[in-house]
């Protein structure tokens, strides 16, 4: 993995890592909490051997035998009697330790306990009654007859806060931790991911280009129309996109004639397709968009045209083309719906009428686009694909699994299918500058001051200026399709008539 990929990743699933340093700071808090404080104190005492004769510092002694009486300040011999004096008991935590200040004839007694004030009273405890029992652990004072006394240098303090927990220092490597355990669950999430996610994802599988990215709108139904629910947003744009490249890949084929399709249902295809048959109309160019999904048909449903005659009605014969084909939203965009459903779609898609079927239409039309089933449950996509130019392929961000995508590029390996590209769909919605342009729901919100919320303002009414004629357009494309209504109630009244005259003939 690369650095360019382990910040992907952390972009991707921030909200694991940040999640896992939360519940990992929330537990060390609740553990910290928990743990009963240690408070310690110490002090520095200097043991003196008197006689009667002389006093002398405890440190004239060997050095195994002056071992000796400091590793005493620790046993029982000691702690016990302090116990027994500061009236606490056997189970009660106390903790002391004593060792040589350096190369200097001086002691340090560290006593650590739960109550700061037995902490401060042991400190003064313990060297005095190491005094009391070292010459019992030196043959050297014993021969002497010395008799050994500590006197204190630093006294023992109560202590003010405990040493122990430190919530500053359990928290810091509380978030540190659960930093680290977020990043590897990230990690770990996103090797067990087996859903596209993005182009990345898509240019690992196929070396075929993804021609457009298109984000999702939520507030939107499965069917939506883009460039007439938001003709300056993102959608919009991002279909515009992938017809500017359709345009460039059609270029190569000369054909003029394209598939559309998916590995599976439910990714988009038909919204593609309808998008992009319009966005091509709005461009100059006669287009028609085919419904050649005959096992479960939705172009006409999104389009709101009458599905009942179409492409099934002229391939049997009952109906001329240019009766069932039905104009929509102005004079170049041109939809044949599917008709009825046939019990055996692959045959009529591969036969002999087709084939002549597409190339009279590819004659009439300057572009053709086809809807079509999705690749990996039925062989009808790839049979349509032989007809036209290639096939674009729509796979939806976080639903798409990738082992999908790659048995559907087998599969269209196998039989010579072109695939010209792919169109990512339902992607994360992201600011981008051309629509915070137009003042859309990703613009700018920063409060600023008077003078450049008047700039905006200023440039607000020469955006609106300019989209008027945007909008006008829009409402004569409604009127129109408010006629095409009607021409359309006149095309489902003329093709009922000839299929009575032909059941009645027949």
């Amino acid at each position: 993995m690369t650095v360019r990929d382990l910040l992907l990743t952390l972009r991707t699933r921030w909200r694991i890592v940040v999640a896992t340093m939360l519940v990992v700071v929330a537990a060390t808090a609740y553990l910290t909490l928990q743990i009963q404080p240690v408070y310690q104190s110490s002090s520095r005492v200097y043991l003196l051997a008197n006689n009667q004769t002389e006093s002398t510092n405890v440190y004239n002694m060997p050095a195994a035998e002056l071992a000796t009486v400091i590793q005493v300040a620790t046993s029982p011999i000691v702690l016990d009697p302090v116990r027994e004096q500061l009236g606490v008991g056997p189970g009660t935590m106390l903790q002391v330790q004593a060792s040589r200040s350096g190369d200097t004839p001086l002691i340090d007694v560290t006593v650590r306990a739960h109550d700061p004030q037995v902490a401060a009273d042991a400190a003064t405890a313990v060297p005095q009654q190491l005094a009391a029992v070292a010459r019992n652990f030196s043959p050297m004072l014993q021969m002497s007859g010395s008799a050994v006394s500590a006197e204190t240098v630093v006294p023992a303090a109560v202590p003010g806060r405990p040493v122990e927990p430190d919530p500053e220092r359990n928290l810091a490597l509380g978030a540190l931790a659960g930093l680290l355990l977020g990043v590897a669950f990230a990690l770990a999430r996103q090797a067990l991911d087996q859903r596209v996610r993005g182009t990345a994802d898509v240019e690992a599988i196929s070396d075929r280009p993804v021609l457009s990215t298109i984000p999702m709108r939520k507030a939107d139904d499965a069917h939506s129309i883009y460039l007439e629910l938001d003709p300056f947003g993102p959608q919009a744009e991002a279909v515009r996109q992938l017809r500017t490249n359709m345009m460039f890949v059609d270029v190569t084929t000369g054909k003029h004639s394209f598939v559309i399709s998916s590995t599976l249902p439910g990714e988009g295809k038909t919204t593609t397709a309808v998008n992009l048959a319009l966005a091509m109309s709005d461009a100059g160019t006669k287009v028609l968009l085919i419904d050649a999904d005959l096992r479960h048909p939705s172009v006409g449903t999104t389009l709101g045209l009458e599905g009942g005659v179409g492409l099934t009605t002229v391939l049997l014969g009952d109906a001329d083309v240019h009766d069932v084909v039905q104009p929509w939203g102005g004079n170049n965009l041109h939809v044949l719906t599917a008709g009825e459903v046939p019990p055996n779609p692959s045959e009529l898609l591969g036969s002999s009428k087709m084939h002549e079927l597409f190339e009279r239409l590819s004659e009439q039309y300057d572009f053709i686009l086809v809807d079509t089933p999705p690749v990996l449950p039925v062989t009808d996509a790839m049979v349509i694909e032989k007809l036209t130019g290639g096939m674009l392929m729509v796979v939806a961000s976080g639903e798409t699994r990738k082992r999908h995508v790659s048995e559907a590029m087998r599969v269209l390996e196998t039989t010579g299918t072109h695939v010209a590209g792919f169109v990512l769909t339902k992607a994360p919605a992201q600011p981008s500058a051309y629509y915070s342009y137009y003042g859309g729901e990703h613009a700018s919100t920063r409060p600023d001051g008077p003078r450049k919320r008047k700039r905006r303002q200023g440039k607000r009414d020469k955006r609106m200026s300019k989209s008027r004629p945007h909008a006008e357009a829009a409402a004569s494309a409604r009127a129109e399709r408010a006629v095409d209504g009607g021409e359309a109630l006149e095309f489902r009244s003329r093709a009922r008539q000839r299929l009575d005259r032909r059941n009645g003939s027949g």
